[in-house]
Order: C-alpha cells, then sequence, then structure tokens
C-alpha cells in the first residue's frame, strides 16, 4: 500500500472528515466563552460598579486555565482518547455560565471562569490534536478549519447575544446559552474517535515543509532550544490578539464609536456589533486560509507574512479608530491577521516534534496565550494611567516584528538543520520513532 494512501474507515464514524466536521463545531460552541465575553463587561460593571480591570480578572483566569492546563488535558486525551474527556469539558462549559448567570461577586465569576477554562481548554486541546492526528498530510488546512470554529464560531450569536443581553439581561443570556453550548458538547463528545493505525494518510514532506521523522516524548521536546523560541513568537503575537479581544469593548467606547450606527450588506448596527461579527468571521477565516498557505510556501514564510502584516495595521488601527467604519475595517484585519497562529503553530508542532504526542505537545505551545492573558488587567492599568491606548498598541507592533523575525530567522534556519541532523540518529534514547500509518 503507499505511503500517501490510508485504510478505509471501518466505520462511518471513523470517517476522518466527519471527526473534523465534528471538531469543528465542538470549537463553535466553546467560542463565546472567548469572544463573546466582550459583550459582558461593560454590563456586569453598570450593575456592580465593579472597575473593568478588577472584572477582566475573569477573562485571564479564563484564559490562563484554558491554556495552561491543555498539556495535562492533552496527556489524559493522548492516553485514554478524545471521547469522555471531550464530554466531561462539555458539562464543565455548561456549569461555568451557569454561574456567571448567577454570580453576584467577583470571586464567583473567577472561580466559574476557571471551570470554563478547565471545560474549554479540553474540547480546544483535544478536537486540535484530533485535526493532527487525522490530517497528517494536510496539517495546516485541518488545524485551521478546527481552529476557525474557535475564532469564527461566535460570529453567528455575537448580534442574539448582544441582543438578548439588551433584552433579557446579561445573566439570563449567560443561562440560556451556557446550557446549550454545553449540551451540544457533551453530544458530540459522544462520537468523537481517535485514529487507529492505518486510518490516515502519511506526513508529506516536501522542501517548503520540514516533516520529523520522529515522535518527540513532551519531556524530550521541552529540552529542544527550539521549542522555546517557538514559544516566544506565539506569545509576541498572542499579546497584542488576546489584549484586543478582551478589551476591543472598552476600547470601542473609550473611541466613542461603540453606539454609533454603520450601515453594511444593507443592515444597520452599531460599530461595536458590526466589529465583532466581521472579528469573529475573519479571526476565523485566517486559520484555514494561512494555514493551506503554510502547507504550500512553509510555516515560517507565512508567519513572516502575517505577523509583519498585522505590525503595520496595529499601527494604523490606532490611528483611525475614533472613525466608526474604519473601526470595524481596521479591528477586523487586526484579527484576520491574529488568529492564523491557532493554525500556524499547532502544525509547525506537529511537524517538528510528530504526530503521537501531538496534543501534549501542542498544548505546551499553547499555554503561550495563557501567558499572554496574564498582562490583559495591566493593559487597563497602562491606559488608565497614560489615559491612551497607544502605547500598548505600539508595544503589541513591535511584538509582532519581534516573532516575525524569529520565525524567519532563527525558527527557520533551527529546524532545517534539525531535519538534516535527525537523519542520521536512529536510534537516539528517549526519542520514539515515528508511527507508521501504513
Amino acid at each position: 500500500m503507499s505511503s500517501s494512501m490510508a485504510l478505509a474507515p471501518s466505520s462511518p464514524l471513523r470517517n476522518r472528515w466527519l471527526q473534523l466536521t465534528l471538531g469543528i463545531v465542538a470549537m463553535i460552541m466553546i467560542a463565546n466563552l472567548q469572544y463573546g465575553w466582550t459583550l459582558f463587561v461593560n454590563p456586569i460593571k453598570d450593575k456592580f460598579a465593579w472597575s473593568t480591570a478588577a472584572i477582566q480578572v475573569s477573562f485571564t483566569t479564563f484564559v490562563v486555565i484554558e491554556t495552561w492546563l491543555v498539556p495535562v488535558e492533552g496527556y489524559i486525551i493522548d492516553r485514554f482518547g478524545p471521547s469522555r474527556i471531550t464530554m466531561v469539558g462539555g458539562v464543565l462549559v455548561g456549569i461555568s455560565w451557569v454561574m456567571f448567570s448567577m454570580a453576584t461577586s467577583l470571586p464567583v465569576f473567577y472561580l466559574g471562569a476557571a471551570i470554563g477554562g478547565v471545560g474549554a481548554g479540553i474540547v480546544y486541546g483535544c478536537t486540535v490534536g484530533q485535526a493532527l492526528k487525522w490530517f497528517p498530510d494536510r496539517r495546516g488546512l485541518a488545524a485551521g478549519l478546527t481552529a476557525a470554529g474557535f475564532g469564527a464560531g461566535s460570529a453567528i450569536t455575537i448580534v442574539p447575544i448582544a441582543q438578548m443581553i439588551i433584552h433579557q439581561g446579561y445573566q439570563q443570556t449567560f443561562l440560556v446559552f451556557g446550557i446549550v453550548q454545553g449540551i451540544i458538547v457533551v453530544l458530540i463528545g459522544m462520537i468523537l474517535r481517535a485514529p487507529l493505525p492505518g486510518e490516515v494518510p502519511a506526513a508529506v514532506a516536501s522542501t517548503a515543509l520540514k516533516q520529523t521523522t520522529r515522535d518527540f516524548r513532551p519531556g524530550d521536546m521541552l529540552k529542544t532550544p527550539l521549542f522555546y523560541i517557538m514559544y516566544l513568537a506565539m506569545l509576541c503575537v498572542a499579546i497584542g490578539g488576546v489584549m484586543a479581544t478582551a478589551q476591543l469593548a472598552p476600547i470601542a467606547r473609550d473611541y466613542i464609536v461603540d453606539e454609533v450606527p454603520v450601515t453594511l450588506l444593507l443592515f444597520t448596527l452599531p460599530a461595536l456589533q458590526w466589529a465583532l461579527v466581521f472579528d469573529r468571521i475573519l479571526n476565523g477565516l485566517a486559520r484555514p486560509a494561512f494555514g493551506w498557505l503554510s502547507d504550500k510556501i512553509g510555516r515560517e514564510n507565512t508567519m513572516f507574512i502575517a505577523f509583519g502584516g498585522q505590525a503595520l495595521i496595529i499601527l494604523l488601527f490606532i490611528k483611525v479608530a475614533s472613525n466608526p467604519m474604519l473601526f470595524v475595517i481596521m479591528s477586523a484585519l487586526v484579527f484576520f491577521t491574529y488568529g492564523e497562529i491557532f493554525s500556524l503553530f499547532p502544525s509547525l508542532s506537529a511537524d517538528t516534534y510528530g504526530r503521537k504526542f501531538a496534543t501534549t505537545n501542542y498544548g505546551l505551545l499553547y499555554t503561550a496565550k495563557g501567558t499572554a492573558a496574564l498582562l490583559v488587567p495591566f493593559a487597563n492599568i497602562i491606559k488608565d494611567a497614560t489615559g491612551s491606548w497607544v502605547p500598548i498598541f505600539q508595544t503589541a507592533a513591535a511584538l509582532n516584528v519581534c516573532a516575525a523575525l524569529l520565525a524567519m530567522f532563527v525558527i527557520k534556519p533551527l529546524r532545517a538543520r534539525k531535519a538534516s541532523q535527525e537523519a542520521g540518529l536512529e536510534g537516539t534514547p528517549g526519542i520514539t520513532p515515528a508511527v507508521s500509518t501504513t
């Protein structure tokens, strides 16, 4: 049998495109836990008169827990399979928003955010791991499509959530959407399956894509300097993206554009709502688009283009943010050049360290997003001290330039050197040979 071929699935449930689709839907169900949060910040502040920085600790708690526990959750998933673990994640996701609906103190919000972070981390780690394992021949595209569910999934619910908050209050909105999202994730978990040997094609190596010939265990990956350079590059880009995700509504309010009507596609909505819709759509589209591009021209080349582009867009955004229409357009472009990290870095991780432990290995890299989230409350503090968002955005732009340079001039040559060295390292202790898929 050719190395590029795979056995036919033993049952319809083991069809890899079905498994990919299920992962995308599960991602859509957890997207609002992060990307819908900004809609609730101002209503919570208006009700309890807490500071924005104090409220945003909930967001930071969610993102930190969601990311930093993914390696542990990934290990469990790699060991025991995706089904039951994902069902647990669905239950926790539902509990989180139900707690938000009843919370009257900040500690309860923080606890609910932590519970939601565990649940979302399980679902995120599982579905991205599934994409990497089922599609070693199209990692960029598959990881991009899966991550698109998380990036764009909230786009279809932004307006309903915003309208429900207005008409029924944020507490009822948390309750209804929390229950629905949790139930759907549990149902999906019942159907998820991991691939068996022979069910997927072999990884495709090319001049543009340097594919490892071995499966590195997490501990061995952590011994390589390359991992930490990749981590730093992802952190640099994630800082600006996570900050924009959490702070978009407060930024729009400060620039006095949040409630200004904007007409697009024959519909008129407040500028903030249009921004949130287009941000989510372009954030989602970026993931398969840049993932597909990286399959063609290489991960590092694509990173250089995307990260450099975001630096320029961020600098333009802060100059035109007071214009409602340009606020919508430029914020969408910011998210378009941010969302791709969630297809490029998992693909880069699997290319560099193998498929067998892909969920755990990418989980360790993914914690960079949690590290970035720690800076979200500090952005509010800096803004309050300086009276401006400009220094924060300038810093984000500079960090993107650093990430672009790291990708092209550090990560790319180090991976090329690693690929050439591996050819003569058969039987190295602690490194598991790649599992054949033929």
